[in-house]
């Protein structure tokens, strides 16, 4: 990194400690009530050009110096690869599979779930932890998905656009192997919803008619 985009680069949490724990609070609330969505905490902090805000300080919460990231390829191509390793000390890799921390792009192809680290049966808390974009999760024209499992009272119902039209189907093979699989951040903006791997989605229900 040349000494220019050094002094181009957005600083990251005013107060470092206080941002990374209101964060990291946000996000346990969201995988704690799985399919709800919140708006994330916002503490002072100077974001990149490119990405949703909850997205990025998530990750600026959550990665460190011992953390593989992989960023789809409009991401990778942005300011936002340069701060988080410039914030975080976190190492980017080429191979999805490699990585601890994923951060999908809205506009982006995304890889299989199958093909990431679901850790292993003695550490499946070295599995990965994907951060997705999407553009609404309040979207009611979109056929909701229903959860269920742990931390889910009477079903909740995710009004989630953008994903995948597999992604029911892959996400009950990441529950299968539960312990092991991958935990994901359904990211809009400034609202999130959290997907641990214990969370079954069922088949979409059919979308309401309008009246």
């Amino acid at each position: 990194m040349n000494p220019l985009e050094l002094e181009q680069m957005p600083p990251g949490f005013q107060d470092l400690a206080l941002g990374s724990q209101t964060v990291f609070r946000g996000a346990l609330q969201a995988l704690s009530l799985p399919g709800r969505v919140f708006e994330l905490p916002h503490p002072a902090a100077q974001l990149p050009d490119r990405g949703h805000s909850a997205a990025a300080l998530l990750l600026l919460a959550l990665l460190d110096s011992d953390c593989t990231l992989w960023l789809s390829p409009s991401l990778a191509d942005s300011q936002a690869q340069a701060w988080l390793r410039f914030h975080t000390g976190c190492r980017c890799v080429s191979a999805p599979g490699a990585a601890r921390f994923l951060w999908f792009g809205a506009a982006d192809p995304w890889p299989a779930l199958a093909q990431l680290d679901w850790g292993s049966d003695e550490y499946p808390d070295q599995a990965a932890t994907c951060v997705i974009e999407l553009p609404s999760l309040h979207d009611i024209q979109t056929a909701p998905l229903q959860l269920s499992g742990p931390g889910i009272e009477d079903g909740v119902h995710l009004h989630a656009r953008g994903l995948p039209a597999d992604f029911a189907a892959q996400w009950a093979a990441n529950h299968a192997a539960f312990p092991r699989g991958v935990d994901a951040f359904l990211v809009a903006g400034r609202c999130i919803s959290g997907l641990p791997r214990s969370t079954r989605l069922h088949h979409p229900l059919p979308t309401p008619l309008e009246p």
